[in-house]
């Protein structure tokens, strides 16, 4: 069963949101505080595959924090942020917490559900890799991608990513020093019926950026090319 966590704390919006996700087949969980939505998680011990959070749920634990937290302890969970039009320092605070998009206020059913969709696909296709272990490793350079574990080695250090940075990972490692175009990145990685602006592509390459660079501000091996997108020299 698809099994996805709604925490919102405005009921209404909320039972929206519920009511939608469960004809789509989702198995829901619902949570009106940052804090409920922890505590949820915890008790489901890991079974959630998709975690739906609003930006300003009252509390220590808004949105971005239980983000945080929830992208802390699983790197494969999928997560979405509910962002009204204003907060754009917020969609790109969760996209670099961790978040896999955001979806803005109002919405229709027909895009929450597409994108909730987008991201589910993803996490169920990682967890068929992982268990069918296709191919173990991809080399470039100093860097190892098992594919197996989901896991990246710098110099024989490991490096923590999300499953949208394994993936982004993945493609560059498989089309080395190729100019791969934002729109290509955003339908290999996000999906062909992916209804969000290609900027996503750019907040997520700044936080891999950081992770897999020495000087972020100065890349090496994930390089810009200007008015295209980006490649990968190892």
């Amino acid at each position: 069963m698809k099994k996805i966590l709604v925490a919102e704390d405005e009921q209404a919006i909320r039972e929206f949101v519920v009511i939608n996700l469960k004809r789509a087949g989702y198995d829901t969980l619902e949570a009106g505080t940052g804090d409920e939505a922890l505590r949820i998680y915890e008790r489901e011990n890991g079974s959630i595959d998709v975690a739906l959070l609003d930006v300003m749920m009252p509390g220590e634990n808004d949105g971005l924090a239980v983000c945080r937290k929830l992208r802390e302890k699983s790197g494969s969970i999928g997560i979405i942020m509910l962002t009204a039009r204003t907060q754009e320092m917020d969609k790109v605070s969760g996209l670099m917490m961790g978040a896999d998009d955001y979806v803005t206020k109002p919405f229709s059913p027909s895009e929450l559900v597409a994108r909730v969709d987008a991201v589910y696909r993803r996490v169920a296709l990682e967890q068929m890799r992982n268990e069918n272990n296709f191919r173990e490793e991809i080399r470039s350079g100093e860097f190892v991608l098992n594919l197996r574990n989901r896991s990246l080695m710098k110099a024989g250090k490991p490096i923590e990513l999300t499953q949208v940075e394994f993936q982004l990972m993945e493609y560059f490692f498989c089309n080395p020093t190729t100019a791969l175009d934002r729109s290509d990145i955003l339908k290999h990685v996000w999906g062909e019926g992916y209804f969000g602006e290609e900027k996503i592509v750019d907040v997520n390459i700044r936080r891999l950026r950081m992770k897999v660079e020495d000087e972020p501000s100065n890349p090496r091996h994930i390089i810009t090319v200007w008015g295209l997108g980006y490649k990968w020299e190892a």
